[in-house]
């Protein structure tokens, strides 16, 4: 869907290219995290995706599309685009900001007035609550909603979203990442997103690009990170608590040993549940086993501390590895 070729942009009196010939593929529908230290080139490449910023050289292709050959204005209008300061206009209802690119389109007031009802719903606010109001009276939550559903109002493949939850207190951004996440994959758009904070990336992530001076470090799914970072740079950015990060991706159903269990004792956990509640489960009481249960309460097998050694074992696609050297896992 999203194709970087070659990608480079350097700024005047910088040591170093910005971007130093990136080479990346975004499948269509999934989220493609980009994240590194400061200064590694994460959001210039994001915002030359939307032509932001203009590429030295290389080329970008969306949906098979060179968009170096679009206008950029036109380009900009079919690309959602997510910050983290929102920058809704603040003179101007929560229905007008919503309903910014449509009326640029020329969408007939009728069909505008019932998208911005639409995504006003799809986000959580009540459409004849909130549809008249101003940004001022808004919360720093709602205003992020308000900032994704205006990004969506002309339901653009492919979105940009630059630390959109950075400003926000930690109860208020965990609750958003977990809401959008639910709304973005349902809506299966393709998703560039920015982060600094890697727990956010793999909670959010379908990929992880993690980039170091400009240039493409590891590119893979958060569990095939965390469980072979690609040298020990990688291994330190993700943490020394990456075999808990793992667990925290690993359905505990998928640990679980069938039919064990049923009348047994002790801690129990949702079949919803990941491997790390297990684990906390198991801390929590002393134990080194709990039983998964299903809505009914009735239990669906045992999960045990040595189930998980053996998942941890594995790489992202499940064959065996041998620990990184740096590994705690």
């Amino acid at each position: 869907m999203i194709d970087l070729d070659v990608l480079s942009k350097a700024f005047p009196g910088s040591p170093r290219p910005a971007v130093d010939r990136l080479t990346l593929s975004i499948p269509a529908g999934e989220v493609c995290v980009l994240i590194g230290p400061s200064g590694c080139g994460k959001t210039t490449t994001m915002r030359m995706i939307n032509r932001m910023i203009e590429p030295d050289a290389g080329t970008i292709s969306v949906e098979g599309r060179n968009i170096l050959h679009v206008d950029p204005v036109e380009l900009r209008r079919s690309i959602g685009y997510v910050i983290q300061q929102v920058g809704l206009f603040p003179h101007w209802s929560i229905a007008d900001n919503i309903a910014t690119v449509p009326r640029l389109l020329g969408w007939e007031p009728t069909r505008t007035r019932a998208r911005v009802d639409e995504l006003l719903s799809l986000v959580g606010m009540e459409p004849a609550q909130y549809r008249q109001r101003f940004p001022r009276e808004l919360s720093g939550g709602q205003k992020q909603r308000v900032g994704v559903a205006r990004a969506l109002a002309a339901d653009p493949p492919v979105m940009l979203m630059d630390e959109p939850f950075g400003a926000l207190d930690p109860i208020t951004r965990t609750r958003l990442q977990a809401e959008f996440l639910r709304i973005l994959r349902g809506l299966r758009k393709t998703i560039v997103f920015v982060t600094h904070d890697i727990d956010e990336a793999i909670k959010m992530g379908d990929r992880i690009a993690i980039m170091r001076d400009g240039r493409l470090v590891q590119y893979a799914t958060p569990e095939a990170i965390l469980a072979q970072p690609a040298d020990a740079f990688v291994d330190e950015f993700v943490g020394s608590d990456r075999a808990l990060k793992r667990l925290a991706l690993i359905p505990a159903a998928d640990v679980v040993t069938a039919g064990a269990g049923a009348g047994e004792p002790g801690a129990r956990v949702p079949a919803d549940a990941s491997a790390r509640d297990a684990l906390s489960a198991m801390l929590a009481t002393g134990v080194d086993r709990v039983t998964l249960i299903d809505e009914n309460g009735a239990a669906r097998g045992t999960i045990t501390l040595s189930a998980m050694r053996v998942r941890l074992t594995a790489r992202g696609d499940g064959s065996a590895i041998e620990p990184h050297p740096l590994s705690n896992t």
